[in-house]
């Protein structure tokens, strides 16, 4: 394109487009989904990832959180209160960090975010079936690679 400010010719050639649409329509299956529990993605995110730090017997502060889902820390921060609000997580003082608190799921935060994974689960494996079984392994290589050259 002669005289003009982008790379491509078509929008199908911009990665960053691309990218930001597959993510927009995965993420709005998922926002309505998660709408009847009044949970927002980034929530059911946290969510998950301490039902499986606790799976994994890791660390769980509030760094551990931001730092594992690339949510930034005031989304992690905002949204960690307004679990507590709700009995879903909870804070403790850390055993070794006088600065840190450890996060945990409440019994009712446990129990809602293991109904809730299976329906996200399923969101994500139909969205993703479009791409062929066989691609799926190059696909994910290439994703974790974006994560991996990218995480600041």
């Amino acid at each position: 394109m002669k005289n003009s400010p982008f790379s491509v010719d078509t929008a199908e050639q911009s990665a960053g487009l691309l990218l930001w649409q597959t993510t927009t329509l995965w993420q709005r299956l998922i926002k309505k989904a998660l709408e009847e529990y009044s949970i927002p993605h980034s929530q059911f995110v946290i969510m998950a990832t301490l039902l499986w730090f606790e799976k994994q017997n890791y660390e769980t502060t509030q760094i551990a959180i931001a730092d594992w889902t690339k949510l930034d820390k005031m989304t992690v921060s905002k949204s960690l209160k307004q679990l507590i609000q709700l009995n879903l997580v909870k804070r403790k003082e850390h055993t070794r960090d006088t600065r840190a608190k450890t996060i945990s799921l409440t019994a009712k935060g446990k129990t809602l975010i293991i109904q809730l994974i299976p329906i996200v689960e399923e969101i994500d494996a139909q969205f993703f079936r479009a791409i062929p079984v066989k691609q799926h392994n190059i696909f994910l290589t290439f994703l974790n690679k974006l994560i991996k050259v990218h995480t600041i």
